[in-house]
């Protein structure tokens, strides 16, 4: 058993020409752990530290996030990708099992798909391959509506079922949705705001549709049944196109694995060698 509580070792390491932030949480086997759209290590610690405790956690700020450098722009997918590949040589780890989660997911994908002998297995959560595949929802299209319209699109796209009467109905799916969306209200720089469009660029232009087939590693593809951003059909094209994929679908939104009890259980064991296939 490997022992569960853990002091991030925290630096910063220049790749690609930008200088990312990066930390290592946990001890176990190892894991690359790859964040949404938006996201930064400080907004995602909890989620983080549940993979903590059965792993050892290599997890970054992707660039233009959080505490990594904000380059000039367009970014693509295949430079996220690049930057997570020299994250893993940084830390070197010549393999480790990978799961990313929503925008994290699209990383992993074209992770997976361009070096695929890095990577030991692979979990892809609430997240699409984009192309004729199927794409995620334009969240940068909620750019030109007002602030309260914004707010009221993100939380039903988290979750179909979050109308305010529901949520009014159900105080634990409130406070998550509240929880989800409090990041997005904080006062932010000019330059954070422009890494995340630019983030958000490269996100529409996902697509691994044509390449999922390069992924040789044990994958698990799990989504919601209530997702708005990132639909179950979505997770059923990836699974097709992956050569003996597991797919998942669970009780919940885009944020599922704090919803149904059973998809983190599912997706750790799954990332240890577990079987799902029952």
């Amino acid at each position: 058993m490997w022992p569960a509580r853990i002091v991030a070792a925290v630096s910063k390491v220049v790749a690609n020409g930008i200088e990312l932030y990066y930390e290592r949480r946990g001890r176990g086997p190892r894991l690359l752990f790859l964040n949404g759209s938006g996201s930064s290590i400080a907004t995602s610690v909890p989620l983080i530290e549940l993979f903590a405790n059965d792993f050892e956690v290599l997890v970054h700020d992707q660039r233009g996030l959080g505490r990594t450098e904000v380059p000039p722009g367009p970014y693509e997918m295949a430079d996220y990708a690049a930057d997570a590949a020299a994250l893993l040589d940084c830390a070197g780890w010549d393999r480790a099992g990978v799961v990313g989660v929503s925008f994290g997911g699209m990383v992993a994908q074209e992770l997976a798909v361009t070096w695929p002998a890095r990577i030991e297995r692979l979990a892809l959560l609430c997240t699409s391959p984009g192309g004729v595949a199927g794409a995620s929802y334009p969240l940068h299209e909620l750019a030109t509506l007002s602030e309260s319209d914004r707010s009221r699109q993100r939380t039903i796209l988290l979750d179909t079922r979050f109308t305010p009467e529901w949520l009014a109905a159900h105080p634990s799916d409130r406070s998550l949705a509240e929880m989800l969306t409090a990041g997005r209200a904080t006062d932010k720089t000019s330059e954070q705001l422009r890494g995340e469009a630019e983030q958000l660029g490269a996100r529409s232009r996902h697509d691994v549709s044509d390449r999922l087939r390069l992924i040789t590693c044990p994958t698990l593809v799990a989504s919601g049944t209530f997702d708005a951003i990132a639909p179950p059909v979505n997770g059923e094209a990836i699974a097709e196109r992956i050569d003996g994929a597991r797919l998942r679908v669970y009780q919940g939104g885009h944020a599922f694995f704090a919803q149904d009890r059973a998809a983190l259980p599912d997706v750790i064991g799954f990332l240890r060698g577990e079987d799902l296939s029952a």
